[in-house]
């Protein structure tokens, strides 16, 4: 029980990451346009909270808040997501980019991890190197781009994902009872 109350927050964003990686194998594009409406949904609400709120403020304090400029902005965003997200969905080549690169920086990270465990002496670094490897693999691979269509790119994605959230569960568990052989 202790386990999970000290590890809650990286158990749940592994829980979470699995989850956006089976959504995203079942159905990439339907997962996206989804995700980019109810953002939209949320940006317009918003928006309008902010343009009713500055029209509601002293003329004064209205002039110095900034609302009128977040709400309109808001309401663009908004608009965009929810009546145009094809156009972010055919951009999506450019958030993989970033998303390959996020990967990238966490399987360096891995490997400083396993490092350590070697440098430390505490053993059982196999398995950490084994996720840095594959996170490093899979960042190679979501750079390089080698997919025909942007579907099977998302499905990789997906499939990355959810092996990684494995890899980074079973890493937590097994290096924290190690940990306390030592």
């Amino acid at each position: 029980m202790v386990f999970l109350k000290q590890n809650a927050n990286s158990i749940l964003l592994c829980v979470f990451e699995a989850i956006v990686g089976i959504l995203l194998l079942v159905d990439p594009v339907g997962f996206t346009s989804g995700i980019l409406m109810a953002l939209g949904i949320v940006l317009l609400i918003v928006g309008v909270i902010s343009v009713i709120g500055y029209i509601g403020m002293e003329a004064s304090e209205a002039a110095s808040s900034g609302k009128l400029l977040r709400g309109l902005l808001a309401l663009a965003a908004g608009f965009v997501l929810v009546f145009h997200s094809e156009w972010l969905i055919n951009a999506f080549p450019v958030f993989s980019i970033f998303y390959g690169l996020a990967i990238l920086v966490a399987g360096i990270a891995k490997i400083q991890w396993a490092v350590d465990r070697i440098r430390l002496g505490l053993g059982h670094w196999g398995l950490p190197a084994l996720s840095a490897v594959f996170s490093v693999l899979c960042a190679i691979v979501i750079l390089a781009n080698p997919f025909e269509t942007m579907v099977i790119m998302w499905m990789f994605t997906g499939a990355s994902l959810v092996v990684e959230a494995i890899f980074d569960l079973v890493v937590l568990f097994f290096s924290r009872r190690y940990e306390n052989e030592y």
